[in-house]
């Protein structure tokens, strides 16, 4: 058909009503939720078949102890779960509990014993513990054998070395293993890992550096940690500090793993967790974040029975 003067009436109509038509809305991004829950079933359900592999050919059934000094309730609760899911794959556990009253002599007379039990592969103080208690001289106690927390300044000393064969930290091993769930290759990215304890910032920063990647190390006298997280591809807040990690603190498409574990009280006086990350701003930048709870926590526990797993493993190797 010839293009003639009412066709370009008709078309000029049409181009206008298309003009008046809504715009569409804009979705937002939204990381992708690293799940820990689910994938600590995935490692608990390999970590029961080694098990079954050690009793059904070694006549080995992994044994965990876990000594507990004092009434702290989150202490509670932690060792209640980590007894729990320690039934679910099959590994014995054997909590003690100490008064806060005790002295530290009769807490090492305690962990000495353990020390010495063949029937008890692994060993962990839970923390933390009474003031009047060195804590650092209470896990140097721990066999480094058994120390399946990886805190004793021998695993710790094999980790920083390139080492093999020591127990590395449960909570540092977790956030390796979220991290590689959304992107196996890490080499040539940029970390920021805040928080520098030796429970998982430093730890965790040579875990980095091994794979590859550039990590800063960020403390409480850092200057401008917010310029610093804008450029980093991978962030891990281990502060203890509610909400400390904005979302104009991320860059778009970061790796975001959040090992805060904060409890705070509503206006009903309810308590509720929240890490150090504001998720809900956070995840409309981010490629992938943990939740709290839901993330970093259940890898830490199924870490600490896979390393429970490995020193029975270890048990009969040697």
């Amino acid at each position: 058909m010839p293009f003639t003067k009412h066709s370009k009436t008709t078309l000029a109509a049409e181009s206008s009503a298309k003009k008046t038509l809504p715009e569409k809305p804009v979705i937002e991004n939204k990381a992708k939720n690293i799940d820990g829950r689910s994938l600590a079933i995935h490692l608990k359900e390999d970590l029961v078949k080694r098990i079954n592999v050690l009793e059904r050919e070694h006549n080995i059934r992994p044994g965990l102890a876990i000594i507990r000094v004092g009434d702290d309730q989150a202490s509670q609760v932690y060792v209640a779960s980590k007894k729990r899911q320690c039934k679910e794959v099959g590994i014995r556990s054997f909590e003690h509990v100490l008064p806060g009253t005790i002295e530290p002599e009769g807490l090492l007379d305690l962990m000495q014993s353990i020390n010495e039990d063949p029937e008890i592969h692994g060993l962990i103080v839970q923390l933390p513990l009474p003031k009047k208690f060195n804590s650092p001289e209470i896990i140097q106690t721990i066999s480094p054998q058994k120390d399946v927390d990886g805190l004793h300044p021998l695993n710790l000393g094999k980790l920083f070395c390139d080492i093999k064969g020591g127990f590395v930290p449960c909570t540092p091993k977790g956030c390796i293993k979220l991290i590689h769930s959304v992107q196996k290759d890490l080499k040539g990215l940029k970390a920021v890992v805040i928080g520098t304890s030796n429970l998982v910032g430093k730890p965790l920063a040579h875990l980095l550096l091994k794979e590859g990647v550039t990590v800063s190390l960020l403390n409480a006298k850092t200057k401008d940690p917010k310029s610093l997280c804008s450029q980093a591809d991978i962030v891990v807040a281990a502060a203890g500090v509610p909400y400390l990690v904005q979302g104009d603190w991320v860059k778009k498409g970061a790796i975001v793993i959040d090992v805060g574990i904060n409890r705070l009280v509503d206006g009903q006086g309810k308590p509720y967790l929240v890490g150090d990350v504001d998720y809900d701003a956070v995840s409309k930048k981010a490629k992938a974040i943990t939740p709290v709870p839901g993330g970093v926590g259940p890898m830490t526990v199924a870490c600490l029975l896979e390393n429970t797993v490995i020193a029975a493993e270890n048990f009969y190797s040697s």
